[in-house]
C-alpha cells in the first residue's frame, strides 16, 4: 500500500509498504527533508535501510516480557506488523503514515486527542481477549522497552502503566523513590506513583510529551556529529547538542548523573534519556525531565550496596560521577527524612523484607554522603 510519511500535518516522503510485510520497500517524492526523523536526516541519509531501521525501531522490542504469548494471540510473527494497524502513531512523537489519497488528517486519529483501543495493552499484560474483536488502533504498538507496559487514559490524561521483573519486583517502587529524591533535590523529573493489579505492583506516570512536542532519544542525538577521537562519549554528546543549538544541557545532564549515582542506576542507556523539540518548528526545548529510573537500588541482586556497572558514559558510577563539573547545587540537608521515605515506599512491597529495606535506605544515604565529600573537594 502507498503511504506518505507525515510529521503531524507536514508531508515528508512517500513510501510503499506491501500488505502483511511490515517493511518499507520503496521511497519517492521527498518533500520536506528537514522533517525527516533526526537520525535519517543527519548521519545515515535517506535510504531504504536507514528508514526501515527507524520504522521497525518504532515497534515493540522482541525482548518485551510476555511478547511471545501476545504474538500467538494476535496470530502474527513480528511486532513490526502492528505498525501499519495504528498508522505508526505514537505518544512519544508526531510521525505517522497517511494512506495515499485517503484525505486522513492527524487531528482525526492522533492518540493525544482521540481515544484508543485497550486491546493490545490487555494482551501484552496477559489478559484474554476475543481475537475476532481485537482493535489494533493503539499507542501500545509503538511502545519501547522490555518491561510490561501499556497506555491508559485517566481523567483525560495519557498515563503509562509499567510492570516489574525478577525476584523483588522493585522497579515500580524504585521509580517512586527516585521521584522523591529528585523532588527534594529540585531535579527536573517525571512524577511516578504506585498502583497494584491482582497483587502485582505497577508504576504510573503521565505522558510529558504533548501534541506539539516530541521526545528525541539521546541515541539519535549522538549520531548527528562525527565523533572526534579526542572526545569522550560524554563530551561528544555535549558537542552534538551544541551543533543542534540545544542549550543548558550540561547542568541538567550532570544532575541526572548525580541521581544515578545516588540510586545506583544500572540502565541509563541512550534511549533512557533524551531531548524535547517542537514537531512543527523543530525548535529544541532542551533535555527532557528525568524518567525511567526503575532499574536501580540493586533491584535484581541480593547484595545491596555492591558495586554495579552503569551507563551511558562510563562503566562504573565512581568513574562516571567524576564527569560532573559542578556540585554546588547539591544540598544533602534537603534529603532529611528520605531514609524513612525509602523504607515507607518499599514497605508496600510483599517481596522486599525489612532487612533489605533498611540496607537499601542506608546504601542510598551513604552514596549521598559520598556526593557531599566530592562537593567539598
Amino acid at each position: 500500500m502507498d503511504y506518505t510519511l507525515m510529521h503531524k500535518d507536514i508531508p515528508v516522503v512517500d513510501m510503499e509498504i506491501p500488505a502483511d510485510v511490515g517493511r518499507i520497500v520503496r521511497l519517492s517524492n521527498l518533500q520536506t527533508p528537514n522533517h525527516l526523523p533526526l537520525r535519517i536526516n543527519t548521519k545515515f541519509g535517506m535510504n531504504l535501510k536507514a528508514i526501515n531501521a527507524w520504522w521497525i525501531g518504532r515497534s515493540i522490542p522482541a525482548t518485551r516480557d510476555g511478547l511471545k504469548a501476545a504474538l500467538e494471540t494476535l496470530h502474527i510473527s513480528d511486532t513490526s506488523m502492528l505498525l501499519e494497524k495504528c498508522y505508526g502513531l505514537s505518544l512519544s512523537d508526531q510521525y505517522w503514515i497517511c494512506p495515499k489519497y485517503s484525505g486522513l488528517k492527524w487531528r482525526e486519529i492522533n492518540f493525544f486527542h482521540n481515544n484508543f483501543s485497550k486491546d493490545i495493552g490487555e494482551i501484552l499484560f496477559g489478559h484474554k481477549t476475543d481475537p475476532a474483536r481485537i482493535n489494533l488502533m493503539s499507542p501500545d504498538n509503538t511502545s519501547d522497552g522490555w518491561l510490561q507496559k501499556k497506555w491508559i487514559i485517566v481523567n483525560g490524561k495519557r498515563v503509562l502503566m509499567k510492570g516489574s521483573s525478577g525476584v523483588y519486583q522493585q522497579e515500580p517502587f524504585n521509580e517512586v523513590i527516585a521521584s522523591t529524591i529528585m523532588q527534594l533535590l529540585d531535579i527536573s523529573h517525571i512524577e511516578y506513583t504506585l498502583t497494584f493489579d491482582n497483587g502485582k505492583p505497577y508504576s504510573l506516570c503521565e505522558n510529558f510529551i504533548t501534541s506539539d512536542t516530541e521526545l528525541i532519544p539521546a541515541e539519535h542525538i549522538k549520531e548527528t556529529v562525527k565523533k572526534d577521537n579526542r572526545d569522550s562519549d560524554y563530551t561528544h554528546l555535549l558537542r552534538c547538542c551544541d551543533a543542534l543549538n540545544i542549550s543548558d544541557v550540561r547542568t541538567k545532564l550532570d544532575k541526572m548523573l548525580v541521581l544515578d549515582y545516588v540510586i545506583s542506576n544500572e540502565d541509563r542507556h541512550y534511549n533512557n534519556f533524551g531531548f524535547i523539540r517542537n514537531a512543527t518548528t523543530l525548535k529544541w526545548s532542551g533535555l527532557a525531565p528525568v524518567f525511567d529510573s526503575g532499574t536501580s537500588l540493586w533491584n535484581n541482586t541480593p547484595h545491596v550496596g555492591s558495586t554495579l556497572e552503569c551507563k551511558p558514559f562510563r562503566k562504573s558510577h565512581v568513574e562516571q560521577i567524576k564527569l560532573v563539573e559542578d556540585l554546588s547545587w547539591f544540598n544533602i540537608d534537603k534529603l532529611d527524612g528520605v531514609y524513612d521515605k525509602i523504607i515507607e515506599t518499599l514497605a508496600k512491597s510483599s517481596r522486599v523484607d525489612q532487612n533489605r529495606r533498611t540496607h537499601i535506605a542506608s546504601a542510598v544515604m551513604e552514596r549521598c554522603k559520598q556526593i557531599e565529600k566530592l562537593q567539598k573537594k
